[in-house]
């Protein structure tokens, strides 16, 4: 199981690829300019001359990029961070190139890894057989009592059926890790998929039904059986949705900290054997556990076992071993799985092409392998130096901040700067590579190659149960253009992949960095302080920290934020959901705050001279806005209101500015400037 964790990308889903690297706009490009452009005038995007940046900020930064860098047809949205994707994936593409052509004792893995991934005739020729072994162990179930062993099986395969098995950091005990089972078990990526009203939903859930049948006739059933399947699985998902907690309710740590005595499973969810299926696992004996969300056994799991049949189970766990497999089978199977997840769902037009999904399945797979020639090609101890104290004016602008809050009382300021200083900082890559050597691959065995990784993690995860927590370990691999806050480890985690243009520009203006990468830090510093990670002790501890006073004015502070998203239109009728996004929203406004006062205590105050065009300020907003310049469809836009914690990018920038008094003295907004909220301004930190 993940841990809690908050970054500033979506970690649910990767990011799409984009089919080219596409460069940033720059403020004086080589055939327009006389002479070659300095690093900060190539660092600042081109803006939009003809919208008042007061009017609408993100439109004026970004809208040259917008226009200039149309959604490539295998994306569901093209930005600044699928540019840097783009190109660190063109990076692990020639080093798994150089590997396959070149292979020694210490590469071979990842070189068979992505040749078995590449060789798509081989797939093709092979159809729905690699999976044929495990939905032969489905089709053996002859019982119920049976299940708990082959759940465990599939679970160790990384089949999602039910709900989900794994280690955490104790919410109590923060340096031990315990056992956890959490909800699971569906098809769609949200809950919500399965109830929102009005004609594109149904339609969503039609198109689901359909995905399933033709899955299951790609399986060899013929249509009329397929489809009654399909409704099956339909009518057992749908079950478990009910029960299953929002995205709002699963950011709130009290609602999913439940930590009871093993015996406690047999009451909730008494049709299925707990004992066996946790022996069936190999994980170490345990007496205790966190039971996640309690409802979700004894209202959904229990009810759907009790009620179906040995034939309905069997249907649904068939659905879902073709569902974890089906991207790694034949072009029928890829095709279709594509059809649904990325065009109904998110608008794509076309897939990605082959070595960009291998990149990804190899990323997956063997993360910290990889990483390690990422590493060696695009990063430098002279970025880990630079982003070290980056990091260290960020904790001394945040310290600061503290003590000016005229909302919190010293006995709670004292508690934050505890927790402050005791952040700590994570760079680039992990100290200690993770060893894969036990993870066999080959060159003609894809899905046995996936297979066996997921077998590998699985049980890393589960050896954890029992142990001290180790605090050393990434969540990440190091090319991830995304970054993270643990606040279970109160760290902060910054992967080599996001510490590269527009994120840090070497040789650039301080503006235009505070505001990139300066902005990113002061994020993840902040969740540390969100409405989720505020629960959270300097140890990692689920503790109240705060006064009953402090409390109830932070939260009264974050439903400013909370109304102010709500009021945002992602797309026709869907809004963003406030509560969902907080956190995000509340790392977002926090952060760039942040990272501003760092940047005038770096300066120390000699902000407001023009260098060029701007102002040092400006450059700052600026340097903020083109990280989060990006194209979407309306689709996606959807989707990711519905599914994913963060905002839409031309809100994390409005959202943001307009919120911030600075922004405006900068651009010299009038007090009833949509990007001047004055009064109405929303702030924590």
């Amino acid at each position: 199981m993940s841990k809690p964790i908050a970054g500033i990308l979506n970690r649910a889903a990767p990011i799409a690829l984009a089919t080219a690297l596409v460069a940033l706009p720059l403020a004086a490009r080589a055939s327009d300019a006389p002479k070659k452009a300095s690093a900060t005038e190539a660092a600042l995007p081109q803006v939009d001359d003809s919208v008042d940046p007061c009017q609408n900020f993100y439109q004026y930064a970004c809208g040259p990029w917008i226009k200039a860098n149309p959604i490539p047809s295998d994306q569901s949205r093209w930005g600044s961070f699928n540019s840097l994707h783009e190109r660190n994936q063109q990076i692990l593409k020639g080093a798994l190139e150089d590997i396959v052509a070149h292979p020694n004792a210490d590469n071979q893995r990842v070189g068979d890894f992505y040749a078995a991934c590449m060789d798509e005739t081989g797939a093709d020729a092979k159809g729905a057989a690699p999976i044929q072994p495990l939905l032969d162990q489905v089709k053996a179930l002859s019982g119920k009592e049976q299940l708990p062993a082959l759940v465990a099986a599939l679970h160790d395969v990384g089949v999602d059926v039910f709900f989900g098995f794994g280690s955490q950091a104790d919410f109590q005990d923060a340096r031990q890790d315990i056992a956890t089972v959490q909800q699971g078990g569906l098809g769609m990526s949200n809950r919500d998929y399965y109830f929102l009203e009005g004609a594109k939903f149904d339609g969503i859930r039609q198109a689901y039904v359909q995905h399933v049948s033709r899955v299951f006739q790609l399986l060899g059933d013929a249509p009329a059986a397929a489809d009654a399947k399909a409704q099956v699985v339909m009518r057992m998902e749908t079950d478990l949705a009910k029960v299953s907690l929002t995205l709002a309710e699963l950011n709130d740590p009290q609602q999913t900290n439940h930590k009871e005595p093993v015996a406690t499973l047999a009451k909730l969810a008494p049709s299925f054997n707990w004992d066996a299926y946790f022996k069936a696992t190999g994980a170490p004996a345990f007496k205790t556990l966190n039971v996640a969300e309690p409802g979700f056994l004894e209202k959904g799991m229990e009810s759907v076992l009790a009620g179906a049949s040995v034939d309905d189970v069997k249907t649904y766990l068939s659905w879902h071993v073709a569902h974890a497999y089906s991207s790694r089978l034949s072009k029928a199977f890829v095709e279709e799985r594509f059809s649904f997840y990325s065009k109904k769902l998110r608008g794509v037009e076309q897939n990605l092409p082959r070595w960009k999904r291998c990149v990804m399945e190899t990323d997956n797979a063997l993360g910290e392998d990889l990483g390690k020639y990422y590493v060696k090609t695009a990063f430098g101890a002279g970025q880990k130096a630079k982003m070290l104290t980056m990091v260290k004016n960020l904790k001394a602008a945040y310290s600061v901040d503290i003590d000016q809050l005229d909302w919190m009382s010293a006995e709670t300021k004292k508690r934050a700067h505890e927790k402050l200083d005791a952040i700590v900082d994570k760079i680039g890559y992990p100290d200690k590579w993770r060893d894969y050597s036990s993870v066999v691959t080959k060159k003609d065995d894809l899905v046995g190659n996936v297979e066996r990784a997921t077998v590998f993690e699985t049980k890393r995860q589960l050896a954890k149960i029992g142990k001290p927590h180790d605090r050393s370990e990434w969540l990440m691999s190091p090319p991830t253009v995304n970054a993270y806050y643990d606040p279970t480890e109160n760290d902060i985690n910054f992967p080599a992949g996001i510490l590269q243009p527009p994120f840090y520009f070497a040789g650039a203006d301080d503006a235009i960095n505070y505001g990139a990468i300066g902005a990113v830090i002061g994020h993840e510093m902040t969740h540390g302080f969100d409405d989720q990670g505020r629960q959270y002790d300097k140890d990692g501890n689920l503790k109240d920290w705060w006064t009953a006073d402090d409390a109830k004015k932070f939260e009264a502070r974050a439903q400013c934020v909370v109304d102010e998203y709500d009021g945002f239109v992602a797309i026709d009728d869907v809004h963003l959901n406030g509560k969902a996004t907080l956190g995000e929203n509340l790392a977002d406004n926090g952060g760039h705050a942040i990272a501003l006062k760092a940047l005038m205590a770096t300066l120390k105050g000699k902000a407001a001279k023009k260098d060029g065009r701007f102002t040092t300020e400006q450059k700052f907003f600026l340097g903020y806005a083109q990280v989060w310049c990006s194209n979407q469809r309306d689709d996606a836009k959807r989707d990711q209101a519905i599914t994913d914690v963060h905002s839409l990018s031309e809100y994390r920038v409005n959202g943001v500015v307009s919120n911030n008094p600075e922004f405006a003295k900068a651009f010299n907004c009038k007090a009833d400037a949509p990007m001047n909220r004055g009064a109405k301004a929303c702030k924590v930190w």
